[in-house]
């Protein structure tokens, strides 16, 4: 992370893409309650996080950011930890943690 400090919201998540320099899009999942119907719908945010060089993240992993200030238009998280690779899943797949 740098000299860049951590304060704000922890999220998991998992990597979709790898394609920018120094910069990974996180997907986070999550179920939204709808009241009328009593159900939960599946919804989704992608999140853009600098990765530092030093953290070997592909697609399919999974990694912890936190809130930072702003180091970009679309990037407010820095990774802060990395899980390597479990099984092979789709990149639209479903996945809470």
């Amino acid at each position: 992370t740098g000299n860049v400090s951590i304060r704000g919201k922890i999220l998991k998540g998992l990597v979709i893409s790898t394609k920018m320099k120094r910069t990974v899009v996180v997907r986070r999942d999550y179920l939204h309650y709808i009241k009328k119907y009593r159900r939960f719908e599946k919804r989704h945010k992608n999140i853009h996080a600098h990765c530092s060089p030093c953290f070997g993240v592909k697609e399919g992993d999974i990694v912890t950011i936190g809130q930072c200030r702003p180091l970009a238009k679309t990037v407010k998280f820095n990774v802060v930890a990395h899980e390597a690779q479990r099984a092979k899943t789709g990149k639209k797949t479903f996945r809470m943690f």
